[in-house]
């Protein structure tokens, strides 16, 4: 078993992961931190509590963090998102709470207990993950690996030239790749690939009360066509866990604009080494055929399990 400590900003494409990850049968979810990003940080949070109860995730901690950037303005994504961050979801109310405490301080002493066990796997903005490695610069060695959703080598999507996650939080995100580990990047060149497309969509259909939430969200996210539809882009990295046989990794030194007037929130990728270290490995492919087989696969199990 994998274990993973997901930090995330709930979201539609993040319910879909964590749907993901609840059904993975090689993954082990041990906590849930959530961040302010696509919505504000008592949306997300409450999100991530129902979502908690309707993947059937038991006890798993679900603890808030960060309400919004670390020095900067705060940047919301409800226009596609929708006011809740659910889209047209409507889940039970969760019977559970919320755990105590800072979501970056859950990050620090999960990983403490664990060293080298725990995977630790963002999508959302990177502020706790930052927090966390600035109280404690050791998580990056107790860290199993870092993997995130975010940034791209080619595009932006909230802006031309940045993806919203660090958009979100650009300062943090800096802190984060570099911090001393090789962070595992899954962007925007790899998400939009992985695309639900009609066919996609009536293989989600049957899956139960499961369906209740992906055929939803994926209809509220984006138009879906026989050729195309809504990217799922935090599936992605939740995917690269479960199989890093997916995706095509490219050693490469990544930095984060930061003051740019029109690329802030850039993530800077030079893929020409030279003499010097990656502190990132950047998915550049991504096999879209074996990525919905594996996902489509684990949905069925999870709504097996689900009714």
């Amino acid at each position: 078993m994998t274990k993973v400590l997901i930090d995330c900003d709930p979201g539609i494409d993040d319910a879909m992961a964590l749907a993901l990850a609840a059904g993975a049968p090689g993954l082990e979810i041990v906590a849930i931190t959530t961040v302010g990003g696509n919505v504000d940080l008592s949306l997300t949070t409450a999100n991530a509590l129902a979502l908690r109860e309707f993947l059937g995730l038991g006890d798993v901690p679900v603890t808030a963090g960060s309400s919004g950037a670390l020095l900067r303005r705060t940047v919301r994504a409800a226009t596609v998102h929708g006011e809740s961050g659910l889209g047209g979801v409507v889940l039970p109310a969760p019977r559970l709470t919320v755990a105590d405490g800072h979501a970056a301080d859950r990050i620090i002493e999960t990983l403490r207990a664990a060293p080298g066990e725990i995977t630790l796997v963002a999508i959302g903005p990177l502020t706790n993950v930052a927090l966390a490695v600035l109280r404690e610069p050791r998580v990056v060695e107790w860290a199993r690996d870092m993997v995130i959703m975010g940034g791209s080598f080619t595009r932006g999507n909230h802006n031309p030239a940045a993806e919203f996650n660090i958009l979100a939080d650009p300062e943090a995100a800096q802190i984060v790749f570099g911090a001393g580990w090789t962070v595992k990047m899954l962007g925007l060149d790899v998400t939009l690939t992985a695309t639900v497309t009609s066919g996609v969509l009536d293989r989600m259909k049957p899956l139960g009360r499961l369906a209740e939430l992906l055929v939803p969200a994926a209809q509220f996210y984006g138009l879906v066509t026989a050729e195309g539809g809504p990217a799922i882009h935090d599936a992605c990295a939740v995917a690269y866990v479960m199989d890093p046989s997916l995706t095509t990794m490219t050693p490469a030194v990544v930095n984060v604009e930061t003051v740019g007037e029109f690329t802030r929130g850039m993530t800077v990728v030079d893929f020409r080494l030279r003499d010097r270290e990656p502190n990132a490995l950047v998915a550049t492919g991504l096999d879209v055929t074996r990525f919905w087989e594996l996902v489509l696969g684990t949905y069925r199990e999870l709504a097996d399990r689900l009714g």
